[in-house]
């Protein structure tokens, strides 16, 4: 069985350059002759991806950070959905945050990763499907396969990209860190969110997370409830409370146990559509997926079911 591998070199502040020698050891040990590309820039790993699946690859490896792994789903799909239904997708995660992983419970670094993988079996996912604007004004369509959010967390992820100095002390850090200063700036916004048929209503929202996993943001367990494989997302919506009630939620959300607080709300559906009204005014609401900026509202958030097959 042989493998094309993506790296992100540059992911976890360099850690994955770092650990590279020892990566590769265990990628050779695990599959034939793999064939490794390194990505030069943002957005390159969902080319090379991509033009693997169409050279006939049915064994994908990304190595790198939550980004990169968004990035590498992302080359498995286009606007009409999988371009290689049989292929394989498979993650060494060494990055900011390392969030997809800890819904599998696979343990931080390379090497619990490659033993991991060593004796994984594969399971059929389902992945997310935004179709946004981007903050151009353009329309876009993106794919996520963990956790995509719009609000608060679209402006902390947006400055967390954006960051060097944070990142050198680690992902939960970084996030905390910015979490903090965004909160301190930021106003809750007036949305109207539509759950599939269930739901239509105009909310004042801090953040909406559609989870397909259950962590984002460097370990904060949002979506306890959530699994990667039953057709629904779970949609936590919280927003409405006093500066001081958030940061008490931002804390319980670590573990999970905002859910049922005041001014949290978990809903499911396969479906949810957000868009900003009147009131909203000229500020844009932003759109992270994975950990990526991915645009503003409005948006259709639409789970594709059991629409890859990941070895974990």
């Amino acid at each position: 069985m042989t493998a094309f591998v993506v790296v992100n070199p540059a992911s976890g502040g360099g850690r994955t350059r770092r650990d590279w020698p020892l990566i590769e050891r265990g990628l050779n040990e695990i599959y034939r002759t793999p064939v490794i590309t390194f990505t030069r820039r943002r957005g390159e790993a969902a080319q090379l991806v991509r033009q693997a699946l169409i050279e006939g690859h049915l064994q994908i490896v990304a190595v790198g950070g939550d980004g990169t792994i968004n990035e590498a789903i992302n080359g498995f799909f286009d606007v009409n959905g999988s371009i290689s239904p049989d292929a394989v997708f498979s993650f060494i995660t060494s990055g900011t945050g390392g969030d997809f992983r800890k819904t599998f419970g696979v343990e931080a670094g390379a090497e619990p990763a490659l033993a991991r993988l060593r004796h994984a079996s594969v399971r059929r996912v389902d992945v997310g499907r935004i179709s946004c604007l981007s903050l151009t004004g353009e329309p876009v369509v993106r794919h996520f396969v963990n956790i995509a959010s719009f609000g608060l967390s679209g402006l902390i992820v947006d400055s967390v990209n954006r960051a060097q100095f944070s990142k050198l002390f680690g992902g939960k850090f970084a996030f905390a860190f910015h979490s903090a200063l965004a909160m301190l700036r930021h106003k809750d916004r007036t949305v109207r969110l539509r759950l599939h048929n269930d739901m239509d209503e105009i909310s004042r929202i801090s953040t909406v997370a559609i989870a397909n996993g259950q962590y984002f943001g460097g370990g904060m367990r949002v979506a306890p409830g959530a699994s990667p494989d039953d057709g629904t997302f779970d949609v936590v919506v919280l927003g409405g409370a006093a500066k001081g009630q958030s940061l008490k939620a931002m804390n319980l959300i670590y573990t999970g146990e905002h859910v049922g607080q005041p001014n949290v709300r978990v809903l499911r559906g396969p479906q949810v559509v957000a868009a900003p009204v009147a009131e909203t005014g000229h500020h844009p609401v932003l759109i992270e997926a994975d950990g990526e900026s991915a645009g503003q509202l409005p948006a259709t958030f639409d789970i594709l079911p059991r629409a890859l097959n990941l070895r974990v």
